[in-house]
């Protein structure tokens, strides 16, 4: 049909169709240009500061790998801190990634620290490396491998941790530097044992809290009643949790204390502010319906309080996996040698936060949606205990000494509710299965108010009610092909297993693939440098 101006309206939505076609296109064009954009403006202020020293061009390179490496951590490791509270929908996803871009940068400009160790967790024996050039080709190499892995797993969809990443980096590089003799292969077993450490302690710890808010609250009959009980308790204890957390690891490079003092400062907190939290849990629980949902709901100012400080201590920890091969780069160009410890100028710092929270607002969401609602589905009490599970799980392994890395705690955490949820849903499964069989011969009306009856009931009274049944009519007895029939039902899966296994692959791998890429690009830097 023919439009006024002798157009043609079928052209139109033709044309119309092709420009939506092409949205994701133009928003991945839009997402590259933004991320070229930035490593150019560094650089062009690099070359501006530095162009004139010798060695200069080499910094300017230097910086321009911290800040693809910065992009890369923004993009996959920050989503672990916010993920759990956008699949809970206690924050949007362009909520969750303003107040993690915000409090990513805090961190690391507030407590990212003036000083950094130049060997990442004594992997390599500096000693062995006395020619400043090569520590320079070194650690290039390792920063740049460590951000082409992060790349590669964000493209992938898999959440994996950005310090090991740059811990292959670095003995991969000092392994094609020095030699094998160069790595310390004690420290890289304890790092390998975090594999298992950090998934099964915050796994654990995170289940055992959910099971903790179900007996205590949700299996309650009256579930608002226990909510304003048990509720400010466990805000409480997450306030402990939280400042605790922070003063060891988000702030102990401006205010370092032990762990006792630490913990007793976020006693204190915690105690201070429990009858404010009393007073605003009991105001929000009025008038609210005895369900699920409405104890769900007085959850959501504590996830949105756990997804900033996450943030802050994420970026006051992990910004050295950053900068602190970039100021290792800085250090020796400026002044030869190579040192153990090097000082961190303001303006690598300014790039790596401004590239975290950069990464983040550009390619955060797709990891976000990973761990916040394609491993499993959470509420906001899952996410609470995901949280909890991430502190306290930093917390006691500062105490003990053992490595653990954030980034599999709280996958770990989302992956232990999902397994819980899955063991309690075939455990109810079979219970009712039980009432069904001990019921036969009765009419289905019975049946039904005998599970409605059930459903109310709280934890203690079902126990009582299938004793009751069982004592009453002896055991059910159940035909082959009925037992196959449950034993289907009994294997619903609420944790998705591609996603499991995609996971921990990556996880395993991580290590090994950084360390093969750098030693790679450490030959191909030292051909093109040597003369």
């Amino acid at each position: 049909m023919p439009n006024p101006k002798g157009g043609n309206f079928t052209e139109l939505s033709g044309f119309e169709s092709l420009d939506k076609a092409a949205g994701p296109g133009k928003r991945e064009t839009l997402r590259i240009g933004a991320a070229l954009l930035f490593i150019v403006g560094i650089m062009l202020f690099t070359w501006v500061r530095a162009g004139d020293v010798e060695g200069g061009m080499l910094l300017v390179v230097a910086a321009m790998i911290g800040g693809y490496m910065a992009l890369n951590i923004g993009a996959n490791d920050v989503a672990n801190n916010v993920g759990p509270a956008v699949g809970s929908k206690a924050l949007t996803l362009a909520g969750a990634i303003v107040i993690a871009a915000v409090f990513e940068a805090l961190g690391a400009l507030v407590a990212g620290g003036d000083v950094v160790s130049t060997i990442k967790k004594g992997i390599i024996s500096p000693d062995l490396i006395t020619d400043s050039q090569t520590f320079i080709w070194l650690m290039m190499a390792a920063l740049l491998a460590g951000a082409l892995w992060l790349n590669l797993a964000t493209a992938m969809g898999a959440p994996v941790s950005t310090t090991h990443s740059i811990v292959g980096g670095v003995l991969g590089a000092g392994i094609a530097a020095g030699g094998w003799q160069i790595a310390n292969w004690g420290q890289m077993g304890a790092i390998a044992a975090s594999w298992v450490i950090s998934p099964v302690m915050g796994g654990v710890i995170a289940a055992g809290f959910l099971m903790l808010i179900k007996r205590t609250i949700t299996y309650q009959p009256d579930k608002i009643l226990a909510a304003r009980r048990w509720v400010p308790v466990l805000i409480s204890l997450m306030l402990w949790a939280f400042s605790t957390y922070l003063l060891i690891k988000g702030l102990k490079r401006i205010w370092a204390l032990s762990f006792y003092e630490a913990s007793a400062c976020g006693l204190a907190l915690a105690a201070s502010l429990y009858l404010m939290v009393k007073r605003y849990i009991t105001r929000k629980a009025q008038g609210r319906e005895n369900t699920k949902q409405s104890v769900n709901e007085l959850f959501t100012l504590p996830l949105i309080f756990a997804a900033a400080l996450l943030s802050f201590a994420h970026g006051a920890n992990d910004v050295a996996n950053a900068v602190g091969p970039l100021a290792a780069i800085n250090d020796a160009i400026l002044h030869g040698g190579v040192a153990s410890k090097a000082t961190i100028p303001v303006w690598v710092m300014m790039v790596g936060a401004l590239g975290i929270a950069l990464g983040l607002s550009l390619y955060g969401p797709k990891l976000i949606r990973t761990v916040g609602s394609e491993i499993t589905e959470l509420d906001k009490m899952r996410a609470f205990c995901i949280a909890m599970a991430a502190a306290i799980t930093v917390i006691l392994a500062s105490q003990l000494g053992l490595p653990v890395s954030s980034t599999h705690i709280a996958v770990g955490g989302v992956f232990g509710v999902g397994f819980l949820r899955e063991y309690l849903k075939k455990s109810y499964a079979r219970m009712v299965d039980e009432i069904i069989a001990h019921h036969e011969g009765e009419d289905q009306e019975t049946i039904e108010r005998f599970l409605a009856q059930f459903q109310k009931a709280s934890l203690n009274d079902k126990r009582i009610m299938l004793q009751d049944l069982k004592k009453n009519r002896g055991e059910a007895q159940l035909s082959k092909a009925e037992r196959k029939s449950l034993r289907k039902v009994y294997k619903q899966e609420l944790v998705k297993r591609s996603a499991l296994y995609k996971i921990a692959a990556a996880w395993i791998i991580t290590v090994p693939v950084s360390a093969i890429i750098a030693a790679m690009l450490f030959y191909m830097i030292r051909g093109f440098m040597l003369p």
